[in-house]
């Protein structure tokens, strides 16, 4: 019996980080957002994600990796990296 996981949700949609990985989405929708942590800046005592690569991905698993990625980029900060990406998802499974 497989077991029930609770995820931490944004706007309806699971947020699951582990390391310097992110995933936004579900995988029952046609795509999700993957960001990855590039780069760590000082801040006080506390390290801070500083750049942030983006990527809209297809949960489409019959394609490749690379024919995968619908929208890519890189952001200074987690806030605008988020920001920009939770952006480009949605337009994504608008379309």
């Amino acid at each position: 019996m497989a077991e029930e996981v609770n995820y931490i949700e944004y706007k309806g949609r699971a947020f699951v980080r582990e390391n310097d990985t992110i995933c936004y989405g579900n995988m029952t929708d046609k795509c999700i957002l993957y960001m990855l942590i590039m780069s760590y800046k000082k801040f006080g005592d506390t390290e801070i994600p500083d750049t942030v690569l983006i990527q809209v991905l297809s949960t489409d698993k019959t394609k490749s990796f690379a024919d995968r990625i619908i929208k890519q980029g890189e952001k200074k900060g987690l806030f605008e990296a988020m920001d920009i990406g939770v952006i480009w998802l949605e337009r994504a499974l608008a379309s």
